[in-house]
This record gives structure tokens, C-alpha cells and sequence, in this order.
């Protein structure tokens, strides 16, 4: 009987703590993901209307490109690494697209600032970064 109760009640403790566990975050929207870029651009440079609205479909066109590259169901996090090569060449679009509508004194501040744009990489509980899986083939 005790041997019961003691499996019984490990079984309730394990249930439950798995009925709490976290879920993983959900991943910003595009639109939340354009009002950080447009909050992160205001404070550095000086943006037009015309030049604000050039870079907001820029990166708009970019994110909607990044997110068919990923798997509709991805695994839970870190999300699915996207092949290098189409993420450059998108992020090469995206530039040329800005760059057309930016000064070159403004550009070469974007430069500068879109690398502070980019979301940091989760970190594991030892502090190291986590790395991208291999991709699969």
C-alpha cells in the first residue's frame, strides 16, 4: 500500500510540474519587429518622410522574405537556422533598397546602427551562446 501511495504521488508531482513548465517565447511580429528597426534609426538619424517610409518597406519586404525561408511548424527554440547565402543575399536587397533612398552620410550611419539592430543570440545557463544546429541535408 505505502509503495502505491509513493508511486501515485510521484506520478501527481511529475504531471504537475510538467503542467507548469514554461512555454517557449513566441516570436515577435513583423510589425513589432519594424517599430524596433524605426525606434532603433529615429534616435541615430534624421529620416524624412519619404526616407522613413522607403526603409519601413525595406525592412517590412526583408522580414516577410526571412520568415517564408523558415519552416511553417519550426522545433522549439533556438528557431531553425536559415542558409547563409539566402540570408545575405536578402540582407544585400534590403541594403541596396535603403541605400537608394538614404544620403551617404546617412547610410554610412546605418551601417553602423543595424548592427546594433540584430537580435542577440539566446544564451545557455553556463553563459555561452548557443549554437546555430548544423544544417540538415
Amino acid at each position: 500500500m505505502k509503495k502505491l501511495f509513493f508511486v501515485a504521488a510521484t506520478f501527481v508531482c511529475c504531471y504537475t510540474v510538467k503542467a507548469q513548465s514554461p512555454q517557449p517565447p513566441k516570436p515577435p511580429t513583423i510589425e513589432e519587429r519594424i517599430k524596433r528597426v524605426n525606434d532603433g534609426l529615429s534616435k541615430k538619424i534624421k529620416l524624412n518622410d519619404a526616407q522613413s517610409k522607403a526603409v519601413e518597406a525595406a525592412y517590412k519586404d526583408f522580414f516577410v522574405k526571412m520568415d517564408k525561408l523558415r519552416p511553417k511548424d519550426p522545433p522549439p527554440p533556438p528557431p531553425p537556422p536559415v542558409k547563409k547565402e539566402d540570408a545575405d543575399r536578402l540582407s544585400q536587397e534590403r541594403d541596396a533598397k535603403i541605400k537608394a533612398a538614404l544620403t551617404e552620410e546617412q547610410y554610412k550611419q546605418y551601417v553602423e546602427i543595424e548592427k546594433t539592430l540584430r537580435p542577440k543570440r539566446p544564451e545557455r545557463k553556463d553563459g555561452n551562446e548557443i549554437p546555430p544546429a548544423p544544417p540538415k541535408e
